[in-house]
Order: C-alpha cells, then sequence, then structure tokens
C-alpha cells in the first residue's frame, strides 16, 4: 500500500478528513447505464508514473485527454465507424477545425466544396486565410476531376456528402483515388450518414467528421463532435493537434452521447421512414419546384447516393415554385406549427430553415427552404406543411 493511502482518518483534523477521505463503497456494482467520470486531475501513486501523454493508452495522465466516460464513447465510436481511434471533441465546428488545423500550415493549400456546411467554408475564408493558408472551393459533383485542382502545396481535400443544405452527393471514392495518387489526406464531413449510412473508409477517406450533436444525441441537448481516423499517421496528426488545442469535453454529455448510440438505430429508420413520406408528398405540391432529398432520382447525385450509401437520414430540402419571392417563403415558414425554426437536425423535432443568402443558388436562393424531420407522426407534420403552403 503507497504511504499516501495509508492514512488514519481518526487522528486527521475534521477538516482535513473532508479533504483526505480514503473511503470506498463495496466494488462488484455492473449496471447497464455507464458511470460519469468526472475529473481534471490525475494522481500517480509514484512520481515515475507522473507522465504528460494525450495517448493515454494503458493509462490515465490528466483529465483535458479523456475520462473513462470520454473514452468509452470515443471506443463505442470506433467500433462503430470501424475506425482506427476516435476523437470526441467539443462540438461538430471544434471537430472542423481540429483536422484543419492538424494538417494545414502557412502556404498549405486547401479544397473544400461549395456545398459545404457554412461554417466550414467561413473558417477556411476567415480563421485559415488569416493563418496565411489559401482555401480553393469546388464544385460538389467534380468527382476524379478534383486531381487538376490539386497542388504540390495541397494538404487537405474536403468532402461534405449530401451538402447539409443542397444535398449534392459527392464521389467520395473517385475523389479519395484521386487524392492518393498525389498523397494529400481527404476528410469527409460525415454527419448526414451518422458515421453509419456511408462507409467512410471503405470508401478511402483518410479523417471522417461528424456533430455528435445531431443524430448520435439525438435529442438536441448537446454539444459534441468526432474526428475518426483511419490509420496511425493520422492518428498521430490529429492527436498531436488534439492535446496542443485543450479539446476538453464534459464527461456528462458523452454518458449522453452513450446513451443517444443506444437507440440511434431505430431512431435513423424511424426518420428514414418519415423523412421519405414528406419528401415524396411535397414531390406532388404544384407550390414546390424541387426535392433535394438524395433518395430521390432529381437530386444531384442520386446514382452515386445509390451505389454508396446503404439509407437516407432525416434532413432535406426543397426549392418552391418560381414565383414564389423571399416574402412568400418566409410567410412560409412563419406559417408552420409543428416544424419548428432553428438550426441542426437529427433531434426529435422537426426544424426548419430558410438559406435566402446562400449566394451560389443565385436565382433560386430565396425559395430555398431546409427541413429536418422528427419523432412526431408524418400524417401531423404534411397537415402542417399543407396549411402553411396554403396560407402562403
Amino acid at each position: 500500500m503507497s504511504a499516501r493511502n495509508d492514512l488514519t482518518q481518526a487522528r486527521l483534523h475534521w477538516r482535513t478528513r473532508l479533504i483526505a477521505a480514503n473511503l470506498h463503497p463495496p466494488s462488484g456494482f455492473h449496471a447497464l447505464a455507464p458511470a460519469v467520470h468526472r475529473g481534471s486531475t490525475v494522481v500517480f501513486d509514484r512520481l515515475a508514473e507522473a507522465v504528460d501523454d494525450w495517448q493515454q493508452k494503458d493509462r490515465y495522465t490528466y483529465g483535458l485527454y479523456g475520462t473513462p466516460t470520454t473514452l468509452e464513447l470515443g471506443l463505442r465510436i470506433a467500433a462503430l465507424d470501424q475506425s482506427y481511434h476516435c476523437f470526441v471533441a467539443p462540438g461538430g465546428q471544434a471537430a472542423l477545425a481540429l483536422v484543419n488545423l492538424a494538417y494545414c500550415r502557412a502556404g498549405s493549400h486547401v479544397l473544400i466544396p461549395e456545398s459545404a456546411y457554412g461554417p466550414t467554408v467561413e473558417m477556411g475564408e476567415d480563421l485559415l486565410g488569416g493563418l496565411g493558408i489559401h482555401v480553393e472551393r469546388y464544385h460538389p459533383l467534380i468527382g476524379a476531376g478534383i486531381v487538376a485542382m490539386i497542388r504540390p502545396d495541397t494538404s487537405l481535400i474536403w468532402c461534405e456528402s449530401p451538402g447539409s443544405i443542397t444535398m449534392e452527393v459527392q464521389d467520395v471514392p473517385a475523389i479519395a483515388a484521386a487524392a492518393r495518387t498525389r498523397g494529400v489526406a481527404v476528410a469527409l464531413d460525415n454527419t448526414y450518414a451518422a458515421g453509419v449510412l456511408f462507409d467512410a473508409f471503405a470508401h478511402g477517406v483518410d479523417i471522417s467528421v461528424q456533430a455528435l450533436t445531431k443524430y448520435v444525441g439525438g435529442h438536441s441537448d448537446l454539444l459534441l463532435g468526432a474526428v475518426s481516423v483511419a490509420h496511425e499517421g493520422a492518428y498521430a496528426a490529429v492527436g498531436r493537434a488534439y492535446r496542443l488545442m485543450g479539446m476538453a469535453v464534459s464527461p456528462d454529455d458523452c454518458a449522453m452521447a452513450i446513451r443517444g448510440l443506444q437507440t440511434l438505430g431505430v431512431r435513423l429508420d424511424r426518420l428514414e421512414q418519415s423523412t421519405l413520406e414528406v419528401a415524396r408528398w411535397l414531390q406532388a405540391r404544384p407550390e414546390v419546384a424541387t426535392v433535394l432529398h438524395p433518395a430521390l432520382p432529381d437530386c444531384p447525385g442520386h446514382a452515386i447516393w445509390t451505389r454508396d450509401f446503404t439509407g437516407s437520414a432525416s434532413v432535406f430540402s426543397i426549392v418552391l415554385a418560381d414565383d414564389w419571392t423571399a416574402e412568400r417563403t418566409a410567410r412560409f415558414v412563419d406559417g408552420l406549427r409543428l416544424f419548428r425554426i432553428g438550426f441542426s437536425w437529427g433531434g426529435a423535432t422537426s426544424l426548419v430553415m430558410a438559406y435566402p443568402d446562400l449566394a451560389r443558388l443565385d436565382g433560386r436562393r430565396e425559395r430555398l427552404v431546409r427541413l429536418n424531420v422528427g419523432l412526431e407522426e408524418p400524417v401531423d407534420l404534411i397537415e402542417d406543411l399543407g396549411q402553411a403552403l396554403e396560407r402562403a
């Protein structure tokens, strides 16, 4: 027994006993719910054991690098997406920043699809641009043609499939194959697929990112991100940045995400069925010009979705008819009762958002509306959409 553990409680002052209590409940408690381990400081029995090591492969060194709860979530995500390792980050955008700063230096060239998540683009133009990193955008359906855009200083290619607003499905395997010939890493924002509807690593991706905030959390009540890596090289690159950026996460949020994983399968099945029912109903409405849902033939890249994906999710977009103005679109959104106005997706509540400032859809942007279908009954959601369309 360590001398530090051999304290006689009776001879200590009561104030000291409040801090130095060496009392433990019986072992052997086995529950279905994971324990929530909170803590920043890790204590050691001997000075020789006190090593600042972010990898923590066989020991714990500091709470910043993870507690048992944090690491359990990472292990579960890694097992789910069959990755080499998964780092848990404080949010989806933090996960994106982690990858960018792991792979880019001043003078680096980065390729980002035009259909990427707004903050991804802003991070490239603002944060990375300010660091002397050149970000170039490419058409999401470029496929193998991206090889012509790869330069000697290209350090990272981002994919996002489908695009989170305009829903283009990218030929990720073709992009990854082109990048591999030039030794460039490929990162994928795989949030739409919850890490399971598209097998990122089987299709050649080096790093797969998702916002656990969405489908894994499932209830719009936590903020977490995940960075899964395919191999040792990506693990080392991301891990060094992870340590230096102080990507601490809450073990309480991790426990909620672990709970969310247990129902992810049944929720995704229900969301897919409900969303397709709503999307097909909207296809028949005269007020709707186009339904942008990856599982429907009109969506750009639908054939690739059929080839590469095992299912669809809860978020899709519509383009209203040509005679709709931005004001009429706003009346439609404001008139919805069950669809709440809000960003994000993947939770239990249906959401709606318009994007009149999306510059790349000039001529249609004032008519573009994104819908997230939740766990409400589809017939009620359809009734809500119908009344809002008619009132607008």
